[in-house]
């Protein structure tokens, strides 16, 4: 059953009222995970010559934002929650901007990579061609991709008070492929672990036209 524009309007609103409501906790939370295999998994295949423009698609409070301006790039955030953009701008001194994942506004070609670590899975399936074309857009010819979702059956719907949806890996690549993207690579985190013990699918992604 496709979602009405006012059930659309409620999953943005009650996820970003989630994290709002926990930005302290989740900050803390989150401070120390280590995801530089992810980093390193956009940067490697980037073909501009650095320091690269990087999209920090779902930034939070700004923890990856400071590794990549610390890595010399640079980096503009972007989230749905107001506390977030409040906490990436200040810890990380990198533009923020606040925007609805479903209601996007950026730029044409701007990016030599798009990070997008733990967010897109809160997109419901039905927006989510529409948001992968507007990233797509907003890399530079032969920019890239990356992603990492928690992985799933392709089942969607609310948990707790957060919408999410969780995809295998067939369908993850037929949905960037359809927006235009060509796989690079993909991985199971965390790294080491059987995989039933590895939650997240990660993958790599250039834009191609």
């Amino acid at each position: 059953m496709r979602l009405s524009a006012e059930q659309l309007a409620q999953i943005s609103a009650l996820t970003v009222r989630h994290y709002q409501d926990c930005a302290e906790d989740f900050r803390e939370g989150t401070r120390g995970h280590d995801v530089s295999q992810n980093i390193a998994a956009l940067l490697a295949p980037i073909q501009a010559t650095a320091p690269f423009q990087i999209l920090d698609f779902g930034c939070g409070p700004g923890r990856d934002l400071r590794t990549f301006s610390a890595m010399g790039h640079t980096a503009v955030g972007l989230d749905g929650c107001p506390r977030f953009v409040e906490m990436a701008r200040a810890d990380s001194g990198c533009e923020a901007w606040q925007q609805d994942f479903l209601a996007l506004d950026l730029p044409p070609e701007r990016f030599d990579g798009v990070f997008a670590n733990a967010v897109l899975f809160h997109i419901p399936s039905q927006e989510l061609p529409r948001v992968l074309a507007q990233l797509h857009a907003t890399l530079k010819p032969g920019g890239v991709l990356f992603s990492s979702n928690p992985r799933g059956d392709n089942q969607e719907g609310w948990q707790g008070d957060r919408y999410a949806a969780y995809y295998d890996l067939n369908t993850w690549r037929a949905l960037l492929t359809a927006a235009g993207f060509s796989e690079l690579q993909h991985y199971y985190r965390p790294a080491g672990l059987p995989r039933e013990q590895q939650p997240w699918l990660a993958s790599v992604w250039r834009r191609t036209d």
